[in-house]
C-alpha cells in the first residue's frame, strides 16, 4: 500500500500529481538560503535565472546576486536593465556568447562590470563562420589582476593585442580557440601572465613560432591543428610536463621539450583530402619520436600510429624508448600493427600497456597502398605480421580471429618486458564477439592479465 502524507491534518494521498505536495515542494525550495539559491542558478543560463523572479515576491531579487553569469545575444538585448539590476559584488564565473553586431555596445559593459567585479573564470565566445563579423577587445581587457581561467573564441579573426604592456597577473589557464595570433602578440601574453600553468590553442593562425622558455611556470600546453591552420610551426617549451598535440600534414618541429613526461599526439587527416603527404609525414613524425625518447607516459592516436607503421615497413630505423605507460588509441587492423610491433620492441621499461580501440583512423588505405607500390613494394607482403598473420585491413571486417591474433601479438612482444598491467578497452564495434572467451586461455599461460573492458572512450581533450 502506498505511503499517505498528511497536509494540515488532512489526510492526502501520496501521488506525483498532486497539487498540494507540488506547492510544497516549491515552499521547501523557497525556504531556503539565499546563498544557497544563488548557487543552484548559477547552474544555469542568466535569462533562465532571470526568469524565476516571476515565481513569487521571494524570488524577485535571489539571482540579481548569483556568482555566475552566462548571457547570450537574447540575454544582451536587455542588457541595461540586467546590468542595473545586478547587485553581486564578486563574480566568479562569466560567459558571453555573441554572434551578432549591434551588441557590441552592450558586449563592452558587461566585459567591463564582469572585470569590475574582479571575475576569476571568463568566457567570450564570438564564433559565427558564417557572417563577417569581427569583435575587437577593448583595451581595458587586457589590464585584469582578478581572471585565473580565460577563454576566447573568435572566428579567425585577429587577437589585437595593444600596443601598451599586458597585464594579467593572476592567469593560470589560457584557452585561445579560432584566433589570429601573431608570434609578437603571443610573446605579449606570456610575459604578462606570469603565473600561466596551462595553455591551450586550438586552430590559432598565423603563429610561427611558440617560444615557452621564459614561462617557468607553465606546464600543461594543448594544441590543435587541421590542414587550414598553420600554427605553431615551432614549439619551444622546455618546462613544459604535459603536452597534447593534435597535428596536421603541415610543419611543427619540436624544438625543445626537455622537461616533457608525458604526450599525447595524433594527426589530422581530413577523410576527404585528396592529399596524402606520405614521405614528410613520416620524416616529422620520426624527428617528434626522436624528441620524446626520455618521457615516460606517451600516447598515439590511430592516425600516428600509420605514420609509423608505414617508415616501419619500409625499414626506417626507430629510436629506443623510456617509456614505462604506453596508451594506444587505434582501430585494430593491418595499417597500425608493424608500428605498434616496433614501439612495443623498443620500450625496455614498459610497465603499462593500455589499448583503446577508437575509430580515429582517417588516413585512406588506398593512398597509403599506393604510396607503398610508388616505392615498388608489395603492400600485401608489406601489412603481413612478423608471423606471416593477415590482419583484416578494412576496420569493419574484424573477425574473431584478427580479434584473437592481436591479442597473441600484443603477448608476443610483451613477454619479455616486466609490465605490470595490460588493458584493453574495446568499443560496441567488437561486442558481437566473446571476446574474453576467445583470449583467456592464450593469457593462462602468461604472467600478467589482460583486463577486457566496454566503457566510454576518452575525448580528445582528456
Amino acid at each position: 500500500m502506498a505511503d499517505d502524507s498528511f497536509t494540515d491534518g488532512t489526510r492526502v494521498p501520496s501521488n506525483d500529481n498532486n497539487p498540494c505536495r507540488k506547492t510544497e515542494g516549491v515552499g521547501l525550495i523557497s525556504s531556503l538560503p539565499d546563498s544557497i539559491l544563488q548557487h543552484i542558478l548559477s547552474f544555469i543560463p542568466t535569462k533562465l535565472a532571470i526568469r524565476t523572479s516571476l515565481l513569487s515576491k521571494r524570488w524577485t531579487h535571489v539571482w540579481c546576486d548569483i556568482p555566475s553569469l552566462s548571457l547570450d545575444d537574447e540575454t544582451l538585448k536587455a542588457a541595461s536593465i540586467t546590468l542595473n539590476r545586478f547587485t553581486s559584488l564578486k563574480i566568479m564565473n562569466f560567459h558571453l556568447n555573441s554572434t551578432m553586431k549591434q551588441n557590441i555596445p552592450h558586449i563592452n559593459k558587461w566585459v567591463e562590470f564582469a572585470i569590475s567585479r574582479n571575475v576569476e573564470n571568463l568566457s567570450l565566445d564570438f564564433w559565427n563562420p558564417g557572417s563577417s563579423y569581427k569583435f575587437e577587445i577593448p583595451n581595458f581587457f587586457y589590464v585584469n589582476s582578478s581572471v585565473k581561467q580565460l577563454t576566447i573564441t573568435l572566428s579567425f579573426t585577429d587577437l589585437m593585442i595593444p600596443a601598451c604592456s599586458l597585464s594579467w597577473t593572476s592567469l593560470k589557464k589560457l584557452y585561445l580557440c579560432n584566433c589570429n595570433l601573431s608570434d609578437e602578440s603571443m610573446a605579449k601574453i606570456l610575459s604578462g601572465s606570469p603565473l600561466l600553468e596551462s595553455l591551450t590553442l586550438y586552430f590559432c593562425n598565423e603563429l610561427r613560432v611558440l617560444d615557452l622558455s621564459k614561462s617557468l611556470r607553465l606546464r600543461t600546453l594543448k594544441i590543435n591543428r587541421n590542414i587550414w591552420v598553420s600554427g605553431p610551426t615551432h614549439i619551444v617549451a622546455p618546462h613544459i610536463y604535459r603536452l597534447r598535440l593534435r597535428n596536421s600534414q603541415l610543419p611543427c618541429t619540436f624544438v625543445d621539450l626537455s622537461s616533457l613526461a608525458e604526450a599525447r599526439l595524433d594527426i589530422c587527416i581530413v577523410p576527404v583530402t585528396r592529399t596524402f603527404k606520405a614521405d614528410f609525414l613520416q620524416d616529422m613524425v620520426l624527428k617528434m619520436l626522436e624528441k620524446l625518447q626520455n618521457v615516460e607516459k606517451l600516447t598515439f592516436g590511430g592516425n600516428f600510429l600509420q605514420i609509423i607503421s608505414l617508415a616501419e615497413v619500409r625499414g626506417v630505423p626507430f629510436p629506443m624508448f623510456k617509456v614505462k605507460d604506453l596508451t594506444l588509441e587505434t582501430v585494430i587492423f593491418q595499417y597500425v600493427i608493424p608500428g605498434i610491433e616496433r614501439l612495443l620492441q623498443n620500450s625496455p621499461n614498459l610497465k603499462k600497456l593500455t589499448i583503446r580501440a577508437r575509430d580515429t583512423n582517417t588516413i585512406r588505405p588506398e593512398y597509403i597502398n599506393n604510396y607503398l607500390k610508388l616505392q615498388d613494394l608489395n603492400p600485401d607482403q608489406c601489412w603481413r605480421s612478423k608471423d606471416g598473420v593477415f590482419f583484416n585491413n578494412l576496420r569493419w571486417d574484424l573477425e574473431s580471429k584478427h580479434a584473437t591474433s592481436f591479442v597473441e601479438l600484443v603477448l608476443k612482444n610483451t613477454k619479455t618486458l616486466k609490465l605490470d598491467k595490460i588493458v584493453i578497452l574495446l568499443n560496441e564495434r567488437y561486442l558481437r564477439f566473446k571476446f574474453e572467451e576467445l583470449v583467456v586461455p592464450t593469457l593462462s599461460h602468461n604472467n600478467f592479465s589482460i583486463a577486457l573492458l566496454n566503457m566510454p572512450m576518452p575525448s580528445d581533450d582528456d
